[in-house]
């Protein structure tokens, strides 16, 4: 989304220090020296009052639990106060504001009264009185108010309630009517659904846009800790993706569709992991977005890295979306900078190869010690340089002693064809030696963290776009960069101009802070 559509910046405002008047109907002629000592005043009586009653009385637990509920809603109605009379005196009164201003191409004329509007902070609920701006040409489009404009109201919430609102909806286990119950006692904002809505849809959209360029200068920090670090293994840079089920609704009822979770993780010299970002993305036939998306961010991290190269691995289980990722992508992908081939390691996850021991032990003796013995021992073989090969040697040979035969005969076959297929991706023993990870666990939980804490909660069904958006939000949370991305959030909300519309004499220019 393009702020300079929409976002200006305060138009001549009204220096503080100076005790400027601000413009609210119950606030006319009042400094905000005055507004604040009023505040200050009925907030000092109030709580002195509550603390005097609560000393005069016997001191009880449950009178220790009700004094400090009272003390923060005293509290809060202070800071909703507060904040009132200083976001009211931001613009001047009416007759000191430009008649005319320029606005997104188009000009705009004062109105010669102030409209109230409704926020919401941190502290609850403020009123402010606001000059608003209609098309000069009477087109019919919105009425602006810079002023409410730049204090970056999300559909009327602070900046500061908004990232509140994002991340409590990023978060896991939450739903629409815990955050709203979250909102009404922790800031005494009383919404319903569809304001929560409304800011979430616009929280995602705009935050999504900076997920590409938070994630790589994370990784970029994670790889410079990596070769900062000490070991003796280079550091390795490990991408990861799976598929999830995802109900979805559609018409006629809903149905499970396979969603996507990607992960990029760097681990250090000694092999730990230092830190994933995740990216997700809801059911598409082939998942072209996560491997546009995925690519995009390999190959601008890869760019910009000036560093040694670190060692490239691809973990994953054996897919067709996971497979078909490396194949036409991984395994003919260039360096950015220099054009020389990149040789990404491919490893099928060890837990995955081990879950067809377990399926070959149980065919060939069935459920008990003698099926556990041997999948065990085969999983520590598997581990050994060739172990795979010794693997398929002693089930081919178990397989003709025991004569298996009909479905027993065809399940043992897929599970050992599953091995036997991908070898050359499972040379545990090297992958240890160099510090490549065995497990695409760190994937397997991301799907876990990403999408079962948040999005697959008792009886949940997603439209794609809702479940999208707090996707959006939700791995910026478990990626570590919410901040980042929220502060670029802000900063692109202070980038348009306003101009005052050319007179005959004067042009006057206010650029935004």
């Amino acid at each position: 989304m393009n702020y300079s559509n929409y976002i200006v910046l305060i138009l001549t405002p009204v220096l503080l220090s100076d005790g400027g008047k601000g413009s609210s109907i119950e606030e006319q002629g009042e400094s905000l020296e005055e507004a604040l000592a009023n505040v200050f005043a009925t907030v000092k009586e109030l709580i002195t009052q509550l603390a005097q009653n609560f000393l005069n009385q016997a001191v009880t637990p449950e009178r220790t639990f009700e004094f400090e509920h009272e003390l923060e809603k005293r509290l809060r109605e202070a800071g909703r106060r507060i904040t009132q009379a200083v976001y009211q005196r931001v613009e001047p009164a009416v007759e000191s504001a430009p008649k005319h201003v320029t606005f997104a191409a188009g000009y705009y004329t004062r109105l010669n009264r102030q409209t109230p509007q409704n926020a919401w902070t941190l502290f609850g609920q403020i009123r402010l009185y606001r000059v608003g701006y209609r098309p000069s040409d009477k087109t019919g489009d919105a009425t602006i108010f810079p002023a409410a404009l730049a204090l970056g109201l999300i559909q009327g919430a602070s900046p500061a309630l908004a990232e509140r609102v994002g991340a409590l909806m990023g978060d896991g286990g939450m739903t629409q009517q815990s955050v709203l119950r979250r909102l009404r006692q922790d800031h005494g904002v009383g919404w319903g659904v569809k304001k929560l809505r409304q800011v979430t849809e616009f929280l995602s959209q705009e935050m999504a846009e900076q997920r590409h360029e938070v994630q790589e200068e994370r990784l970029l920090d994670l790889l410079q800790q990596a070769t900062d670090s000490r070991g003796r293994h280079k550091p390795v840079l490990s991408v990861g993706r799976d598929g999830i089920t995802l109900g979805t609704r559609c018409r006629g009822g809903s149905v499970h569709e396979v969603a996507t979770c990607g992960t990029v993780t760097v681990l250090d010299r000694r092999g730990q992991r230092l830190g994933t970002v995740y990216l997700a993305y809801v059911p598409e036939f082939g998942q072209p977005t996560m491997s546009k998306q995925l690519t995009h961010l390999l190959t601008e991290v890869l760019k910009r890295w000036q560093g040694r190269l670190p060692r490239l691995s691809y973990v994953t289980d054996s897919g067709d979306n996971e497979t078909a990722y490396y194949d036409k992508v991984l395994s003919r992908m260039k360096h950015p900078r220099t054009g020389e081939k990149l040789q990404w390691q491919r490893v099928a996850d060890y837990y995955h190869a081990s879950e067809r021991l377990w399926t070959m032990a149980e065919l060939l003796y069935g459920k008990g010690q003698r099926a556990t013995s041997w999948a065990r021992k085969m999983q520590k073989r598997l581990l050994k340089p060739n172990g795979v090969y010794r693997v398929l040697h002693s089930a081919a040979a178990l397989r003709q002693q025991q004569k298996l035969h009909g479905n027993k005969l065809a399940d043992f076959n897929r599970a050992y064809r599953y091995l036997r297929d991908r070898t050359k991706y499972m040379r545990y023993a090297d992958y240890r030696s160099v510090g490549i990870p065995l497990g695409s666990g760190v994937t397997e939980a991301g799907c876990k963290t990403v999408y079962t804490q948040r999005l697959k909660l008792s009886g949940m069904r997603w439209k794609k776009a809702g479940a999208q958006q707090i996707l959006n939000l939700r791995v910026l949370r478990v990626s570590g960069v919410w901040d980042q991305a929220y502060r670029r959030v802000l900063r692109a909300m202070k980038q348009p101009h306003v101009r005052v519309q050319p007179g005959k004499s004067q042009r006057t220019r206010t650029k935004a802070a």
